[in-house]
């Protein structure tokens, strides 16, 4: 089978999957929505609700059906099957794929995190959530989530012109600039979630990129000034080699091949937003750090700089986005397939017609986890469909 035929068949088959289950699923981190919290709701928010995360995280064995986890839908993983259906729209111009992210788009509008608590457009996700250092309820909304629903929406608005996604995906940038930005200790960032001062570079430059780009759709100087000037902030802290460390916390002081994929690309679309080459410089050592370390010659996309397991097609997804637009060139086009013809060698399970979360160096997890892996395959192989078709002949 052809290149983009294979890709096209395994899209097609995960985007039928989702569908028959109405775009629900289970996520890495969705373990305390269990049932038995209803009876000890405080264990949620000490040691015992991380670990309880961790273990079924970590876990090869699905035990959430026994646990009382439902099946949901993500926003976010709804936000990329969203983003995949308008490529394969744009792709094959079949009204199927548009009326399909339409229904998808509806249903983002209604699950925006409570605006009498927030006052602008903004989405979390659907589960409690605990970290290190804090508790985030469900529901409550974080810049990632918010940034992918408000990407969505807002392609979906090019596509309908309608305002009732244009408005809330442009109003997402003030609920960024109001309850995430941050000042402390010499810095000047925005943080992941409200209340939270956690530095970390992907989410502060991806809130960056959607302020800029909303500042550039609505001639705002205040918000296209603020999004530079949070942008050099991460700029500055890019190592000499051209890589960047995920965050500032102690726990944080490692290289990664998503994250720093989705550094790279949240600089160019500021860029490309603003029309400006402030960043050239960054984006070029950062891509040429990315590419050197964080793949192998065969096209393994490597989970951290030192070390390529976990596998994980986030990191595969992430590289098609991030060296198809960031890199721009036939060679970065070649080598992106080279790497997703190794991550369905490596983690697609075809008598199951999923990928695996990941593979270690002796076991894998082959948990179908929608939001996390599906639903990136889904965009990011739609994507490369879409562009491969216009750009060459495989």
């Amino acid at each position: 089978m052809e290149f983009y035929d294979q890709v096209q068949a395994i899209s097609k088959s995960t985007l039928e999957s989702a569908k028959q289950n109405n775009f629900t699923g289970y996520d890495p981190f969705d373990s305390l929505n269990s049932n038995l919290f209803k009876l000890f709701p405080s264990l949620k928010k000490g040691i015992f609700g991380l670990a309880w995360i961790q273990f079924n995280k970590r876990s090869i064995i699905n035990i959430r059906p026994l646990l009382g986890v439902p099946k949901k839908r993500n926003p976010k993983g709804v936000a990329l099957f969203l983003m995949g259906l308008l490529e394969d729209y744009q792709h094959k111009n079949d009204d199927n794929y548009l009326n399909q992210a339409l229904e998808l788009g509806d249903w983002l509008l209604t699950q925006q995190s409570d605006r009498d608590v927030w006052k602008h457009a903004c989405w979390g996700y659907h589960f409690d959530w605990k970290a290190r250092a804090f508790f985030v309820p469900k529901g409550k909304p974080n810049v990632i989530t918010t940034i992918y629903v408000a990407q969505a929406l807002y392609a979906l608005s090019k596509i309908t012109g309608e305002n009732k996604y244009r408005e809330p995906a442009l109003d997402s940038a003030n609920f960024i600039v109001k309850n995430l930005y941050t000042e402390l200790e010499g810095r000047r960032y925005f943080a992941y979630i409200p209340g939270e001062d956690a530095f970390v570079h992907n989410a502060s430059l991806w809130g960056a990129a959607w302020v800029a780009h909303v500042a550039s759709l609505t001639n705002n100087d205040t918000y296209r000034n603020l999004a530079v000037e949070v942008a050099h902030q991460s700029v500055k802290e890019q190592l000499p080699n051209g890589s960047w460390v995920y965050g500032a916390r102690h726990h944080h002081q490692f290289i990664d091949g998503f994250h720093t994929g989705y550094n790279l690309e949240a600089l160019h679309l500021l860029s490309e937003s603003l029309q400006i080459r402030d960043f050239s410089e960054a984006i070029n050592k950062g891509l040429k750090y990315y590419k050197e370390h964080l793949f192998e010659a065969d096209g393994t996309a490597k989970y951290y700089n030192t070390n390529k397991y976990p596998l994980d097609m986030h990191c595969v997804s992430q590289a098609i986005f991030t060296l198809i637009k960031v890199g721009q060139s036939d060679e970065d086009l070649s080598f992106t397939k080279k790497v997703v013809k190794k991550s369905i060698e490596n983690l697609y399970i075809p008598e199951k017609k999923h990928f695996a979360y990941q593979k270690h160096h002796h076991f894998s997890n082959n948990i179908n986890y929608i939001r996390w892996t599906q639903a990136w395959v889904y965009y990011s192989f739609s994507f490369l469909n879409n562009y491969g078709s216009s750009h060459e002949k495989d």
